[in-house]
């Protein structure tokens, strides 16, 4: 039997679009492993508002909060439920894969029980205070802290060991003070501690600039200085980094999005697809800007080789630090 180029033709148009069609998330959603406020948040919106504003997504994108454990709950949940389920993106911090590197999220789980998809950009540390603050610079901050450590309250997201936590010690390392006498107070999330600042629990938040864009158009608090290589750019650019101040305290923040372990290459293809449309698109990367955060484009099995590499790298950092055997 002959077949004729055309219905060759035809059968490939409609291969090609059985395969386009292969998965399409029809209850897309994006899980914030703590409360609202804070981080993990702000990585859901910008899935969430990116991919509305650039058309990215045929319907819209649900946001739901997984409290505790620092991301170990969300983690935990996607491995015991939802392993295959290529609808649920869940937002991750480098605190996050610090956390996994220290084991905390579960002796059985380490990087490979998830498959790491995009990132939404990168952020950095930030020492912030009250904007009523007696401090104007980190140096006097510093200085006040070196006089008696025992009198100043340090709190952010996660406990000892965390990322806020390692922010902190870089800190007090690199202005000559033992982190083991400051006084650290953990809370779930980001948004609990900038609460606990305002409310003068704490004078120091060790944050992230990223969360820093809503409060400091309130004028509620102030940034010492910022825990990157180089200024920013933008409106964070008046802030001095901590290097140049004469301390060597830098902390990248990564944030991005994983999927279960056992999500189709269907699934997980398409996600990836999308985000390197995303950081091709003037809104989704105006989104990411207006969050506060410095693109970041990498996804794919690119981003998760990168991922698992920073967790071995954290591991080792751990270690260093006494925190695992």
């Amino acid at each position: 039997m002959r077949i004729s180029k055309r219905s060759l033709l035809l059968a490939a148009g409609i291969l090609t679009s059985f395969q386009a069609a292969a998965f399409d998330p029809n209850k897309p959603e994006c899980i914030a492993p703590a409360k609202p406020g804070g981080g993990f948040d702000l990585t859901c919106r910008i899935v969430s508002n990116g991919f509305s504003d650039a058309s990215l997504l045929p319907n819209p994108m649900a946001v739901t909060f997984m409290p505790g454990g620092v991301g170990a709950v969300a983690y935990n949940h996607i491995n015991a439920i939802r392993r295959g389920d290529g609808n649920a993106l869940v937002a991750f911090s480098s605190g996050s894969l610090l956390n996994i590197a220290q084991g905390k999220f579960g002796q059985n789980l380490n990087e490979n029980d998830a498959r790491w998809v995009a990132a939404a950009g990168v952020d950095y540390g930030a020492i912030i205070v009250k904007s009523d603050a007696p401090w104007n610079t980190l140096q006097e901050l510093v200085a006040a802290i070196k006089k008696d450590p025992s009198k100043f309250v340090l709190g952010a997201g996660g406990g000892v060991g965390s990322q806020d936590w390692m922010k902190a010690a870089i800190l007090m390392k690199s202005s000559g003070v033992d982190p083991k006498k400051m006084r650290y107070v953990a809370y779930e999330g980001g948004g609990e501690a900038i609460a606990a600042l305002l409310g003068g629990h704490i004078q120091v938040y060790p944050g992230d600039i990223g969360e820093m864009k809503g409060q400091l158009d309130a004028g509620t608090m102030k940034i010492l200085a910022v825990m990157s290589p180089e200024r920013l750019p933008g409106e964070f650019s008046k802030v001095p980094t901590a290097k140049e101040l004469g301390y060597d305290a830098e902390w990248v923040i990564l944030r991005g999005y994983y999927l279960g372990p056992d999500v189709s290459d269907d699934a997980y293809t398409y996600w990836a697809n999308q985000f390197q449309k995303a950081y091709e698109s003037p809104k989704f990367l105006q989104v990411v800007n207006d969050k506060g955060l410095i693109p970041f484009k990498m996804a794919g099995t690119d981003f998760d080789s990168y991922v698992k590499q920073r967790v071995g790298y954290m591991r080792d950092l751990a270690k260093e630090a006494g925190l695992i055997q």
